[in-house]
């Protein structure tokens, strides 16, 4: 729900996430590098845009991407309509994918590093149509209901089949393209798909089939690029492409530029990125499930605060972080420490996960449908915890030389080997990890990091060592995020709703302990002493006309009851049930008998108190009982025990 309590606190969440940047940043260019920005202002500035744009951004997810996503995937599920829901995830993912910025900025770099035989343009389409299949196939899986590790081994196999035959030269960057493709609004609205189709068919479970769609879009990127590289690299003569500028590394911070025509493009640009995710909303909404929005004006109000946020996020990192990280890496490869390289890797890593607003929503839905049993803050730490060894690593293999595949398929193994050992819930949002932690915050900074480092270094090729640190990125949070669900496991960390049924578990062992134990605890009369007995006792209620008090008492003691205790009643009966003000503060013309005796009298009891007093006939009165447990207190004769 739209409100300035919810903007103030993502506002509050948003800056507590920003400041591990700032600190990191300050760090290494205050006391590493020992120099001050020229742009200090416009770094300052900017990293106060990104906060307020990533808190607009979160709170437009809260209240118009997620309700429609899981809107328009619960009426497909109830529909059953499979071949719409089908085409519906193939647009969403293909539509999404092909407009992503961080997609259009890695397919240019590719196409300048490689003398012009990779096209920019044909790199897209072919990782959208990618994702498209991806995202069809994730759906098909939660359809059916198979077990998500399965299709993610068998494409781990596909994407070393693929390796085995692709030249060197399209490897990193096939690793990295299964990390870039998952933007910062695909994210949330695939989620929110996957969410409410695994919510909506029965038998499905949100947390262990709702998430998923994300680690598909993560994992066919790899295969088809490989596959384009081997096409490119055997069919296509590198002297009839274009050639395009190789890009250098930048020695000195570019100052943005602070116009208003930019800005404007800029904010174009984003509602060009948004508008494909839009057009498809509105399709299926209107013309296929021919069916009004919800809540359209919350809807409506979302969607533009999602472009509001991205584009001021966009914005703020151009001035307050793209400046600062483009020089970095240069500037970090003229010291012969190459710990300096690793530990700017780590922390670099480490602070812009953090601060990364896809994993932020998706941490959030994580802890929503797991029932608190996952902490959103931890979960995004072990992310966090493993882009940033995963970065320090990729650097380490760029600074000493190596080919990625080994690393890479090392890493596939371990998260094989945890599939088996991880908590089923935690498996699918370790998978989806991988592809949320390298979208709009990540993307820029680290494939500067990695293509600065591969400039700069001798013996290193851009295109060939230059790429890899995303996919580096991608590929350890999936095994932090496993060991994060198996301490957790270890631990015993449970659900509101377990530790409630837990509670209620320990509650009725604790009642039939006590039962068993015997804490039916009485006094015996004349003695002083008391004694604990395994015998059942129960209270016997009954109600009658205080003119009727004396007899009934008499009825109750002849029938074995040994002491009772007495309460006013006021009762009506149905006919004075229809106008109760007038009698609600009338003076009590009834009694509450209750005796309390060992179960083994309750009939007889009420069998002589009903006889007695006719009450089945044509007598007044009500006769209950009911069993009683933790007894203490109570006075028998011995002839009762």
């Amino acid at each position: 729900m739209l409100s300035i309590a919810s903007f103030l606190k993502l506002l509050r969440e948003s800056f507590r996430d920003l400041l591990p940047i700032i600190l990191v940043i300050m760090f290494f260019q205050l006391a590493i590098i020992q120099s001050v920005p020229e742009n200090w202002l416009s770094t300052a500035i900017g990293l106060g845009i990104v906060g307020v744009g990533l808190a607009v951004f979160l709170l437009g997810l809260e209240i118009g991407i997620f309700p429609v996503g899981e809107g328009l995937a619960s009426e497909f599920a109830r529909k059953g309509s499979t071949k719409w829901i089908i085409i519906f995830a193939f647009m969403i993912g293909f539509g999404t994918t092909v407009a992503e910025p961080a997609l259009i900025v890695i397919a240019q770099k590719a196409a300048s590093i490689s003398n012009g035989r990779i096209d920019a343009n044909t790199l897209r389409i072919v990782v959208a149509f990618s994702v498209g299949f991806a995202i069809v196939l994730g759906v098909w899986r939660i359809i059916k209901g198979h077990p998500i590790h399965y299709y993610i081994i068998a494409g781990y196999v596909m994407v070393v089949a693929a390796t085995a035959f692709s030249p060197k030269e399209i490897v990193g960057l096939a690793y990295d393209l299964g990390g870039v493709t998952t933007s910062t609004v695909t994210v949330p609205l695939v989620a929110a798909l996957g969410i409410g189709l695994a919510s909506t068919i029965k038998g499905r479970n949100p947390v262990l089939d709702g998430f998923g769609l994300i680690a598909f879009a993560s994992l066919t990127p790899m295969i088809f690029v490989q596959f384009y590289g081997i096409f490119v690299y055997e069919f296509i003569d590198v002297s009839t492409s274009i050639v395009a500028p190789v890009v250098e590394a930048a020695k000195t911070p570019a100052v943005f530029d602070f116009k208003i025509l930019d800005i404007l493009k800029g904010f174009v640009g984003v509602v060009i990125d948004v508008v494909p995710i839009l057009a498809v909303i509105l399709f299926f909404q209107y013309a296929i499930l021919k069916k009004p929005i919800d809540n359209l004006k919350e809807v409506v109000i979302g969607f533009g605060l999602v472009i509001i946020g991205l584009d001021a996020f966009i914005v703020g990192l151009e001035m307050g972080l793209f400046s600062v990280g483009e020089t970095m890496a240069f500037e970090l490869t003229q010291y012969d420490n190459n710990i300096i390289i690793y530990s700017f890797g780590f922390l670099i890593g480490f602070s812009t996960t953090m601060a990364e607003p896809s994993l932020t929503a998706i941490a959030k839905k994580a802890k929503e449908i797991s029932d608190g049993k996952i902490n959103d803050f931890v979960l995004r730490l072990f992310v966090a915890l493993g882009v940033a060894i995963g970065i320090s690593l990729g650097a380490y293999r760029i600074v000493v030389g190596g080919e990625i595949v080994y690393y890479i398929m090392s890493g596939y193994l371990f998260v094989i080997v945890l599939t088996f050992m991880a908590p089923k819930y935690i498996v699918p949002i370790a998978y989806d990890s991988g592809g949320v932690t390298t979208s709009t915050v990540t993307v820029p900074l680290v494939a500067a990091l990695g293509l600065g480092l591969a400039t700069n270094i001798p013996g290193r090729d851009p295109l060939i060592d230059g790429f890899g640190l995303i996919a580096f990125a991608s590929l350890f949070p999936m095994l932090t995020v496993m060991l994060y669900g198996i301490i957790t496991d270890r631990m015993g960390v449970k659900g509101e709703h377990e530790l409630e049924e837990l509670h209620m578990d320990e509650l009725r062992q604790a009642i039939e302990h006590a039962n068993d134990m015997g804490l039916s605890t009485v006094q015996i009369h004349g003695t002083g002493q008391r004694h604990s007995y395994k015998m059942p006792f129960s209270a016997v209620h009954i109600i009658v006309p205080r003119k009727n008090q004396d007899k009934a008492l008499i009825a109750a003691r002849d029938a074995g009851a040994g002491g009772v205790t007495i309460m006013d009643a006021h009762g009506m009966g149905l006919t004075e049930m229809d106008n109760f003000y007038n009698r609600l503060h009338s003076d009590p013309t009834d009694v509450n008998l209750m005796f309390i005796v060992p179960t083994k009298k309750v009939d007889n009891i009420i069998f002589s108190i009903m006889h007695k007093l006719d009450i089945v006939g044509r007598g007044d009165g009500i006769s209950y009982s009911y069993p009683i447990s933790h007894l203490k207190g109570l006075t028998l004769k011995s002839s009762d025990l």
